[in-house]
């Protein structure tokens, strides 16, 4: 009973404090009805900036709405030296790419698109997109084959080039060297060096072991040298010789030496076959070693 009475006290108000309540509740209610229905948006002057915008946003929008581009647009080009990169866009499968790359190896064109497409394989679908871009030279579409160059006023002779003389890498002289596009003064002497070192060199693929020397320039050396004439080297006694002679072949270094001697002086004298075995030994290089090296 007393709860009660405690809980109904607590709802007698006096005539004030209910006209204060009817007040506020009057007063919230404006509020909701007037934020429903009142514009509370700025009125006032708009800037020329802010009209300078408005007046773009029908082409901003316009321009959102329409669909992009791939962004890759097409040129006319010789079909004969198609990149990978193009190839791809142009929709050519890798192995209809390479064809062309091997045929264009063996200094051969495709003069016309039936022989492009014999060459590459491509679709029908896909010549007959293409078609509309190729530009083959001038004398190809103009002149007849059987009579160019020759025939033609703007031929002229040129002198045919001497083949390619190839040189025995360890008769090579600096000069020789410096002819290799990509070979300067460093490297030439570099490359000197390392054959002074090894006496001569064994394999052309002893260019990978000079320092800085790229695949492309390896390449490119590969072209105008060779091992002509079998090398004469001193060889190095590998079952004799002591840690100290082991460690001036370019090849061994310290920890390699120690190894040899040790693997030596545990299992007898060491063969051909033995190197593989022998710890940190660079197997790699075992045939380029090997013929460096006395058993």
């Amino acid at each position: 009973m007393e709860l009660k009475n405690n809980i109904k006290t607590l709802f007698n108000f006096s005539k004030d404090q209910r006209k204060g309540i009817l007040l506020l509740f009057f007063m919230i209610t404006g509020l909701q009805v007037g934020y429903y229905f009142l514009d509370f948006n700025k009125n006032g002057k708009q800037s020329p900036e802010e009209l300078n915008w408005l007046s773009l946003q029908s082409t901003i929008d316009t321009l959102k709405s329409q669909k992009h581009e791939s962004g890759y647009k097409m040129y006319p080009f010789n079909p004969n030296f198609i990149t990978d990169f193009k190839g791809y866009k142009l929709g050519m499968k890798v192995e209809e790419i390479d064809r062309l790359l091997a045929f264009r190896k063996q200094g051969k064109f495709a003069n016309s698109p039936e022989e492009f497409q014999k060459v590459t394989g491509i679709s029908d679908s896909l010549l007959k997109t293409m078609v509309p871009y190729f530009k083959f030279p001038n004398w190809v579409n103009n002149v007849n084959k059987d009579e160019f160059p020759k025939n033609n006023p703007n031929w002229k002779e040129y002198p045919k080039k001497d083949p390619l003389k190839i040189i025995d890498i360890n008769q090579a002289t600096k000069e020789d060297l410096m002819k290799v596009y990509g070979i300067g003064d460093a490297i030439s002497d570099r490359i000197l060096k390392q054959k002074e070192v090894l006496g001569e060199f064994v394999s052309m693929e002893q260019m990978n072991d000079v320092w800085g020397l790229s695949p492309e320039v390896i390449e490119k050396l590969n072209q105008s040298f060779r091992i002509n004439n079998k090398p004469i080297v001193n060889k190095i006694n590998i079952n004799t010789a002591s840690i100290k002679e082991l460690s001036l072949f370019p090849y061994f270094k310290y920890p390699i030496c120690k190894n040899i001697v040790t693997y030596r002086s545990m299992n007898g004298d060491i063969k051909i076959e033995d190197l593989a075995n022998i710890k940190a030994f660079p197997v790699d290089k075992i045939k380029i070693i090997a013929l460096y090296l006395e058993f």
